[in-house]
């Protein structure tokens, strides 16, 4: 099997590398690149201290939960973009990954184009973190915390569509019931979310699977990166829910409105 997926630069999108490259035999990889020191160095977020104190936590539950920075395992085959330049890149370039047999879009930018057009023909997969229809958009398991919706930080899989994080769902996946930290949790989620990806391509099942279409009356937040301020962000700091809390969200979730979900 060959697999193409479309990711970032992060130590959470290494580690889906890592898990593709043990279940085909040729992986090509299309890295969409940011700084690792986000807050820190402007980038996809400002340099502020607001910034810097809310991603020294993300990162260090990112360590925790997926290690640092590192190389690929060998036999991948990586293409390093920009973020924003994969769509404006002449779709041949992509050559020979568009012979894959199941391409996966995980953290890159919104596609558009020829290559979304391509992409949505082949069935791509999307691995959405955060629960579609609920919140869409961009850091869509933040914005569950920021409203105190603990018990609606998952991941979604679904096809890709032309519309952001709008395509018809395979599978809802969960972090454990566990007394995570604010953001251990959400790092969790992508470690779940990854797992139940990776296990849906290697078996095949996806492919079995009826995707259910989603209800946008359901919505409850659609969010830009531009949403993301420092005043939202030091308001957030200021009231993070405590991990007991959380559990206690964790595992009163309602499991009968989300599609063919699985926690872990």
């Amino acid at each position: 099997m060959r697999i193409a997926l479309f990711t970032g630069n992060q130590p959470r999108h290494l580690a889906l590398v890592e898990r593709l490259a043990a279940a085909c035999d040729a992986l090509f990889v299309v890295h969409e690149c940011t700084t690792v020191f986000p807050g820190k160095v402007a980038d996809l977020y400002r340099r502020s201290d607001v910034m810097q104190r809310y991603f020294h936590a993300v990162l260090a539950a990112e360590r925790t939960v997926f290690g640092a920075p590192r190389f690929a395992p060998g036999g991948v085959r990586p293409l390093l973009l920009r973020l924003g330049d994969l769509s404006d890149l002449p779709i041949d370039a992509l050559a020979p990954a568009l012979d894959a047999d199941v391409f996966v879009v995980f953290g890159a930018s919104y596609i558009r184009g020829a290559l979304c057009d391509y992409l949505v023909a082949r069935r791509a997969l999307n691995l959405h973190m955060g629960l579609s229809p609920y919140f869409r958009g961009s850091s869509t398991n933040f914005w569950a915390m920021y409203h105190r919706r603990p018990d609606l930080v998952g991941a979604t899989i679904h096809l890709l569509t032309a519309g952001l994080d709008s395509g018809p769902i395979l599978r809802h996946v969960f972090p454990p019931s566990r007394p995570f930290d604010a953001f251990e949790l959400g790092m969790r989620a992508v470690e779940s979310g990854q797992r139940a990806l990776a296990e849906l391509v290697a078996s095949g099942e996806w492919l079995r699977m009826q995707p259910v279409p989603q209800d946008r009356a359901r919505q409850i937040r659609y969010t830009r990166t531009a949403d993301f301020t420092d005043a939202v962000a030091a308001e957030y700091l200021a009231r993070l829910p405590d991990p007991d809390s959380i559990m206690t969200a964790l595992a009163a979730r309602d499991m009968r409105q989300f599609v063919n979900p699985v926690v872990g």
